[in-house]
């Protein structure tokens, strides 16, 4: 693949919608060579697939056709106290302390933030510009506008994320307060989670550069968030887009998960290891698996959970187009280093503090198992906790 092509995928922004080109699959077949279709790869023997028939899940408190939330009451996620707790206080329990939905009407929203100008825009993403207004009791929140020239493309995305959002809460996870579907608006609203996203940091446009204690509490609230979405939602919910600009940070950096636009259920069924549906995602943390297959399983987020954390340990993005041919693909040049027993190259070089060496290895030895070419290969993100738990528990001794 030459760098044009890899600019045209876009490791940070460039989303995968209903078809995956040609290039795509070369970029994978680039990385693993074992998923190049002319070598046929291996399968997973325990494939069982269902269609995705453009139903999206419904949830007590949220109704397709209004435009607001209504008043049935929200059940309570089935609790995880039956499974075995971690020896290092993992707490994935869901929260129990859900607010009431936000009474807001479109008038007072373009109130608030003076008619959507500038001066109250703090993002934008593939759905839309993203907004920070004050509500009449102080409260900060974040609304997220549908862009409009894309509004009939992206209705699918506006509802399926506000019906994934309404099933969950989790303090790793962005909640959501409201939204508005009505006259020519689709709006999501959310808490304002105030210290930027985790790529900034990364890029130390933030100020200062993350240390690396922060860096591996930041990966546990990842892996905390995705084990509850797998493990502890009323259904299993499988994030499709887990990226660094996907993971915003508080003051205090701890990490919550956003955009549950391409999320989507995952298998309901005893025995159904995967849902059959079309690629989504963002070029570089895509599973390959899903790619080769169409396929998607919770695993398909441990591939991304994988890259990220080769992201976070790095610095790198998973795809660093200025670099020579050799360094290009973050995790082929890191697997490269670390089979030569060259892991300090791939820390990031802003880390100017002793890692040890151990602690070095064993972080990176789980990046590279969450991202294995095969699912089955992958451990599950319950798993990947207790084993950052470790790390952590190690690193602090």
């Amino acid at each position: 693949m030459n760098e044009k092509e890899i600019s045209k995928v876009g490791a940070q922004s460039g989303h995968f919608l209903m078809a995956v080109p040609d290039s795509v699959i070369m970029f994978y077949s680039y990385i693993f060579p074992c998923l190049d279709p002319k070598r046929g790869g291996e399968a997973d023997d325990s494939f069982h697939g269902e269609s995705s028939s453009g139903h999206w899940p419904s949830s007590p408190g949220f109704s397709p056709t209004a435009g607001r939330f209504h008043d049935s009451p929200l059940r309570t996620p089935p609790s995880p106290l039956s499974a075995p707790l971690s020896p290092y206080r993992l707490n994935l329990s869901p929260q129990h302390s859900r607010k009431e939905p936000l009474n807001i009407t479109l008038s007072q929203i373009y109130k608030i933030t003076q008619n959507f100008s500038k001066d109250h825009m703090i993002g934008e993403g593939g759905f839309g510009l993203v907004y920070k207004a004050e509500l009449s009791n102080g409260q900060t929140v974040a609304i997220k506008r549908a862009k409009k020239e894309k509004f009939g493309a992206l209705r699918a995305e506006f509802r399926n994320e506000v019906a994934l959002l309404t099933q969950i809460e989790h303090k790793n996870l962005v909640q959501l307060l409201g939204y508005i579907d009505e006259a020519n608006e689709q709006l999501i609203i959310t808490e304002y989670v105030p210290n930027g996203t985790l790529r900034e940091h990364l890029d130390g446009a933030r100020g200062g550069i993350l240390k690396f204690s922060h860096r591996l509490g930041i990966a546990i609230d990842i892996a905390h968030g995705l084990t509850y979405l797998h493990n502890y939602a009323e259904k299993p919910i499988i994030h499709r887009d887990v990226k660094s600009s996907n993971i915003m940070l508080t003051n205090t950096l701890g990490a919550k998960v956003a955009d549950f636009g391409f999320a989507r259920t995952g298998p309901t069924k005893e025995g159904q290891s995967h849902v059959s549906t079309n690629i989504k995602g963002t070029a570089g943390y895509v599973d390959p698996d899903y790619l080769r297959t169409f396929h998607l399983s919770p695993k398909s987020d441990v591939f991304s959970f994988g890259i990220l954390l080769l992201e976070i340990i790095s610095g790198r993005r998973p795809v660093e187009i200025t670099r020579t041919k050799e360094e290009k693909i973050t995790i082929r040049w890191a697997f490269s280093m670390y089979d030569e027993g060259r892991n300090r190259e791939i820390l990031d070089p802003q880390l100017h503090e002793e890692v040890p060496d151990e602690v070095l290895r064993r972080i990176l030895s789980l990046a590279f198992q969450c991202a294995a070419p095969y699912r089955r290969d992958r451990p599950n993100m319950r798993e990947v906790c207790e084993q950052l738990w470790k790390i952590r528990k190690d690193y602090n001794a």
